[in-house]
């Protein structure tokens, strides 16, 4: 699975591409096995051929299977070229080969159990109606061929049942096999395909809340202040600031819905192409309230992994300033180290029971297991919450540098 920069994961590689990933190696075996089977065939005639009744014949038929064997090798190397008619073809010429093998052969060599001119070509046909199709058309093609053997080569000799028996076992149980690989390789596609849309609308759910969801509730926030009078921002001067948030996500809105970037990630496109300094992002989220200590060096990562941890920073920052009171304060500690970048952020508010984070995701609020965690998730890092009643909340974001990369 792939990732096209804006987190939506794409089903990549040969499974969308035709679902032939698991077959492909199947069908140059079965190409391979013809010519090895031909060589076969050819050794087994050079060794006999003085012993036929009408030689002659057996040349112009092994003249005739070389020559399609060799135009037809491409054809089952690939499924997309082995069409039925390819198959039936190739079934048309061994069955060819199994009533000449009967006419132009001694009667005293037939009778001791001489092979027929295919040989074991005649399983490469079944073999390639078993990949095609799958268990049915090898039993279908493995009966023509084993009617032709008793016909028209020998009767029904105990070699004849022998060998029909195993050619009929080895078709059927190869064409099961590529039965179940289809049917598994479909549900991975499927299982794909599922996980790609779950991240997209995870993804969705964390823009919605970082943008849209904040303002309605800044919304909410000022009007409350306004009906009790506290609000120092009701006025001409707080109804300016939300028609300005207001149609910053009108427009981030909009970039959702046509695909394109967001507002903000149009801002952060400079850094995003090389790495960017997670201590310059976290800057803008501190204030007389919030403390931020970090390196003095700048704490380097590839820009689109800065921008996320440094959002899902945002995202607990902002859960501080909501829940934590507004007398709490709160502390952002960056470590910078060799395998990874953590980031606590601690606040002193009155913390918050076991349990009150399941509540708030069934009753839809995503701020932390989407703004945070699935954040951390995307990144290969994790989350860490840990709080109890009165003793505030420490929220640990750990991001391993080779997950980043």
């Amino acid at each position: 699975m792939t990732d096209d920069g804006h987190g939506r994961a794409a089903v990549g590689g040969t499974i969308a591409a035709g679902g032939m990933s698991v077959e492909l190696p199947l069908w140059r075996a079965i190409s391979y096995f013809r010519v090895l089977a031909l060589g076969y065939a050819l050794l087994r005639y050079v060794n006999s051929y003085l012993h036929f009744l009408h030689p002659v014949s057996g040349w112009i038929y092994f003249g005739a299977l070389t020559l399609w064997t060799l135009a037809s090798t491409r054809a089952f190397g690939d499924p997309r070229r082995c069409t039925w008619c390819v198959l039936g073809f190739d079934l048309a010429l061994v069955v060819t080969g199994i009533v000449m093998s009967g006419m132009i052969d001694a009667p005293a060599r037939i009778s001791h159990g001489a092979p027929t001119l295919p040989t074991i070509f005649a399983a490469g046909t079944v073999l390639g109606f078993a990949a095609k199709g799958g268990w049915r058309p090898a039993a279908a093609s493995g009966s023509v061929i084993g009617v032709a053997n008793i016909l028209g080569h020998g009767g029904p000799t105990g070699d004849n049942i022998h060998n029909i028996v195993l050619l009929l076992t080895a078709g059927c149980a190869i064409g099961y096999v590529v039965e179940l690989a289809r049917a598994s390789e479909a549900t991975l596609t499927r299982a794909l395909q599922v996980e790609a849309a779950t991240r997209e609308r995870e993804r969705l759910s964390r823009d919605i809340h970082d943008g849209v969801l904040q303002v309605l509730a800044l919304v909410q926030r000022r009007g409350t202040e306004s009906d009790t009078g506290r609000g120092a921002g009701s006025g001409a001067e707080g109804l300016a600031e939300l028609g300005r948030l207001a149609g910053e996500q009108e427009r981030a809105l909009r970039a959702l819905m046509t695909g394109g970037p967001l507002p903000a990630q149009r801002a952060a496109e400079p850094t995003a192409a090389g790495p960017g300094d997670l201590t310059a992002l976290l800057r803008p989220y501190t204030d007389e309230r919030i403390t931020l200590s970090a390196p003095g060096t700048p704490v380097l990562l590839p820009g689109p992994a800065a921008g996320e941890l440094a959002a899902a920073v945002g995202a607990a920052v902002d859960n501080v300033r909501r829940h934590a009171g507004e007398a709490a304060r709160a502390w952002i500690l960056v470590e910078d180290e060799p395998e990874a970048v953590t980031v606590s952020i601690r606040d002193d508010g009155p913390g918050f029971a076991p349990g009150r984070l399941g509540e708030a995701e069934r009753a839809g609020r995503l701020g932390v297991s989407q703004s945070i965690r699935g954040r951390l998730a995307d990144l290969g890092g994790t989350a860490e919450l840990y709080s109890a009643p009165g003793e505030g909340v420490e929220v640990e974001l750990r991001v391993p540098r080779k997950a980043t990369r």
